[in-house]
């Protein structure tokens, strides 16, 4: 068991390793190389770029400004600057709610904390119970500080009582207040937002067989709802579709990469061979040989598509329907459509980027088997887990290994080893085990079927958390016991055996204090460091980034990782509500973490993460809820500990707590939780108003019409860019077809120029549009022929204007009076 003196050497490894970790950052940040690292949040917003440079090449990469070191802590008051209003405007509901959860916990360990160590500590001391088991028992200074210390059917037991009464009554009072604030939060969030699509937009899932989905559909929801139903878009499944698109932008960037490349050096023109990874095979012409992969492609995508829209196949029973209201969508999305339960069922559509697209192709029968065969899974992981947790919690007690190990005495006996393995080892290599786990629980996720990113993130924190509350808090105290005490259950009598576990209960806070600092210290100080996204951002830029659209995915920061973030800030909920009373000593360390944590993670959501999706707060009824179970859990695990202290006359005393905690929480849940799974039709029809007195002519229908439409058919219809050369001179010996690249191209001054935006009408009434980026001027009345997918539209130049015409094409082309070219 780890004495002061280990935790006093794990603290100070942990705040060394803090501080190094700030101090790299304050370093890293102000280095000009890396500032789409530290700052990427501002990119994406416009409002950075890259900072200028002054000097030799040098300083491209490296500040030389040296007066900006000595000011390189001024990131700490800056990330304080910014006001909850503004935090919300800048990054979102979810993230200022988010840090909210840190100011939750400083509020109630804050309080807690200095109670628990003015009025528990001395009780417990005072107890001197393990003094005289300390030859029987592998027992420390720390828990001599706890309960453990005190004496069977003491009366200083009322004390403990007393405090878990008054220490549950605050948490609850704090989370009452709590959810109070962060549903009005939402929902003045949401009466302020402007008009979104997901307003007006229910899920329709399940329904009958039909000869069209989209028939079926559009009759039962104007039959259903006739004053109210606007226009639909069915699901299809385009998962194939999907990839073959994602295939053409490889295509695409490698060309463009090819392209710069030949820019930069155009004397030479690129090349590459056709063979595995370009290591043999035909040497061809780079550039010309990705144009005709891409024509190629662009062939199979039409066909792809053309059946994905007219396979019936391919049309999934699930549709997005849209409403001309707000109060419509509310009445469909919230109550039942059908006569049948099973059919027909509709639920409020995520936001468009909220959507995850794979998951809607999944037929609703086999959803159920998906969500049986995960959770058997789950309970199959969270068991098989604990090998490798009772071989991390074997470390903890070196002592006790000594005894099935003997032939490691030699080494662990050694002082420094000795403090480092039982302060800093156990905390790290559980940290490690439990690195890989969030990826597989989002598989998991995925797999059983949910329709969007914030579902998905929140399904897999709970398993996150089941795992973590079974494995790293119960488990811990489970494992740790039997192999601690293993020497006492053999030498002891069996009715001996209950009092040993209740004693050892709290002697596992030892453990959990160098859990704390190894994660909620040194493993946030390396979260503002971004250290790994760091090293691959320049790797990304070394070996992969081509052009300026690698440069920007290289740069994605991603969002607040909620799977795995939040369990475990319920976690350190979970330790500080359960030892508060058992061992009081845990609770400044929870305390450091909360501080440290909010102000990190406030620089963070300010200035690199950027929200994929906004799901207005959705979370929060988790976290309160899981909260309110750290309350249960505590008070259980004092009636169990009281029990083997013989404390008859106290421990009843405590079978009112539980009842009371859940009655708390069964208000709450009705008081509460409506704001966050249904829209008020009185918010509705309030808002419904407004929007027709500032805008009575809004067309909701064309609004709405492709919100849902898949997104990999909005960038196959992106009309991609011609490169059409610029002379300036228009001798017709001058005007001959040249190879010149762009940037040199656009270096000239042209003659009168062509629109810069080009409008085309297809046949089912869509516009499209592309960017003339480079041009070439001949004689008056020249003829300029633009091509893309089936049509071609010419533009006649003259002085006076153009003239525009469309004949039906094949391919990418273009035509100048110097020459023909197809792409």
């Amino acid at each position: 068991m780890a004495s002061l003196e280990d935790i006093g050497v794990s603290a100070l490894i942990n705040i060394i390793s803090a501080f190094a970790f700030l101090l790299a950052f304050a370093v890293l940040r102000i280095q000009p190389v890396n500032d789409r690292v530290y700052f990427p949040k501002w990119y994406i917003n416009g409002a950075r770029s890259s900072p200028k440079h002054r000097g030799n090449f040098v300083g491209k990469f490296v500040n030389l400004n040296f007066s900006t070191y000595l000011t390189f802590l001024n990131w700490m008051p800056q990330a304080l600057k910014m006001k909850e209003p503004e935090i919300i405007e800048h990054a979102g509901l979810d993230s200022a709610v988010f840090l909210r959860i840190y100011i939750l916990g400083l509020k109630i360990f804050g309080p807690v904390t200095i109670v628990a160590l003015l009025f528990l500590v001395p009780v417990n001391v005072s107890g001197g119970t393990l003094f005289f088991l300390s030859k029987e028992l592998v027992v420390s200074d720390i828990d001599k500080l706890s309960i453990s210390n005190v004496q069977p059917k003491s009366l200083k037991f009322f004390a403990h009582i007393s405090m878990m009464y008054t220490f549950t009554f605050w948490v609850c009072y704090m989370l009452y207040k709590e959810y109070d604030t962060v549903s009005s939060m939402r929902l003045s969030f949401m009466a302020s937002k402007h008009r979104r699509a997901e307003q007006f937009t229910v899920l329709a899932r399940n329904m009958p067989n039909g000869h069209s989905v989209s028939d079926n559909v559009e009759k039962f929801f104007k039959k259903n709802h006739p004053d109210h139903y606007l226009c639909h878009q069915v699901v299809y499944n385009a998962n194939k579709f999907g990839r073959l698109v994602r295939r053409r932008h490889r295509l695409q960037n490698w060309l463009d990469y090819n392209q710069i490349k030949f820019e930069r050096h155009p004397e030479k023109r690129p090349t590459l061979k056709t063979g595995f990874l370009g290591l043999w095979g035909k040497k061809v012409d780079s550039i010309e040989y990705y144009k005709q992969q891409i024509k190629d492609f662009d062939h199979r995508l039409t066909m792809e598509r053309q059946k994905v829209l007219k396979d019936q196949k391919c049309i999934m029973p699930a549709a997005f329907v849209s409403f001309n209201s707000r109060w419509g969508a509310a009445v469909c999305a919230q109550t039942q459509q059908s006569k049948n339960p099973t059919l027909w069922l509709t639920n409020w559509a995520p936001e468009p980027r909220d959507v995850y697209w794979k998951n809607l192709a999944i037929p609703f029968v086999s959803l159920s088997i998906r969500k049986l065969v995960i959770s058997l899974s789950v309970f199959a992981l969270v068991f098989f887990y604990m090998i490798p947790i009772a071989f991390v919690q074997s470390l903890a007690n070196l002592e006790g290994l000594e005894r099935v190990a003997p032939f490691l005495r030699p080494v662990v006996e050694l002082k420094f080893i000795k403090s480092f393995l039982q302060g800093f080892l156990p905390g790290f290599a559980l940290k490690f085990f439990l690195y890989i786990l969030p990826t597989v629980l989002m598989v998991m996720s995925k797999i059983e079927g949910h329709v969007s990113f914030s579902v998905l993130e929140r399904r897999t924190a709970a398993k996150y958390y089941y795992f973590m509350l079974v494995n790293v808090f119960l488990g811990s105290i489970v494992t740790g016991t039997a192999i601690e005490q293993l020497h006492s259950f053999i030498h002891q009598s069996p009715t001996e055996i209950p009092r040993t576990i209740g004693v050892s209960i709290p002697m596992k806070a030892t453990f959990f204090i160098t859990y704390i600092m190894v994660d909620g210290w040194a493993g946030v100080a390396a979260e503002i460091l971004r250290l790994k996204p760091l090293v691959i951002f320049h790797l990304k830029n070394m070996f992969i980034v081509k052009t300026e659209r690698d440069r920007e995915k290289a740069m994605d920061p991603g969002s607040v990782d909620f799977p795995e973030t939040l369990p475990s800030l319920q976690l350190y909920f979970l330790m500080g509500i359960v030892y508060a009373v058992v061992t009081p000593i845990l609770l400044p360390f929870i305390l450091v973490f909360f501080a440290f944590a909010y102000f990190v993670y406030r620089h963070q959501i300010i200035n690199v993460y950027n929200q994929q999706y906004e799901s207005g707060a959705a979370f929060w009824p988790h976290v309160h809820s899981r909260i309110v179970a750290s309350c249960l859990i505590s008070q259980l695990l004092l009636l169990g500990l009281l029990s083997t202290k013989k404390a008859a006359n106290s421990t009843p005393l405590l079978v009112a707590l539980p009842i009371l905690t859940l009655t708390f929480h069964k208000y709450c849940k009705n008081r509460f939780e409506p704001a966050f799974r249904k829209y008020p039709l009185e918010e509705a029809i309030e808002k419904d108003a407004q929007d027709k007195a500032s805008e009575p002519e809004i067309n909701l229908k064309s609004y709405l019409a492709d919100a849902y439409l898949h997104p990999i058919f909005h960038s196959f219809e992106e009309v991609e860019l011609l490169d059409i050369t610029v002379d300036k001179n228009p001798d017709p010996v001058a005007s001959q077809p040249t190879t010149e690249p762009a940037s040199r191209s656009r270096s000239r001054s042209p003659s009168p120029s062509p629109p810069h935006h080009l409008h085309g009408q297809e046949d089912d009434g869509e516009e499209e549009s592309a960017t003339v980026q480079h041009y070439e001027v001949g004689p008056p009345a020249n003829v300029y022929h633009y091509g893309y997918e089936h049509h071609e539209n010419i533009f006649h130049y003259n002085m006076d204007g153009y003239q525009h015409t469309q004949h039906d094409v094949q391919g990418y082309s273009v035509e100048t009076p110097s020459g023909y070219y197809r792409y």
